[in-house]
C-alpha cells in the first residue's frame, strides 16, 4: 500500500504581505483616530444616526 503526503497549504497572508497589511491597517486606525479627535462631535453622532436609519434599526 502507498501513501503520500500532501504539502501544507499556508493559512492566511505570505510573510512577505504581513507588513504590508500591518502598515495599512495602522495607516486607517490612526487616521480614523485622527478624524474623531478633531471633529465636531455632532457630526459623528448625525452620522450614527443616518446609519441606523438606512439599517432600519429604530432609534427614537
Amino acid at each position: 500500500m502507498t501513501t503520500s503526503t500532501l504539502a501544507p497549504v499556508a493559512v492566511g497572508t505570505r510573510a512577505s504581505e504581513r507588513p504590508v497589511a500591518v502598515a495599512l491597517a495602522a495607516f486607517l486606525g490612526l487616521g480614523l483616530l485622527f478624524m474623531v479627535g478633531f471633529s465636531p462631535a455632532i457630526a459623528f453622532h448625525n452620522a450614527a444616526h443616518d446609519f441606523r436609519h438606512t439599517q432600519n434599526f429604530p432609534c427614537h
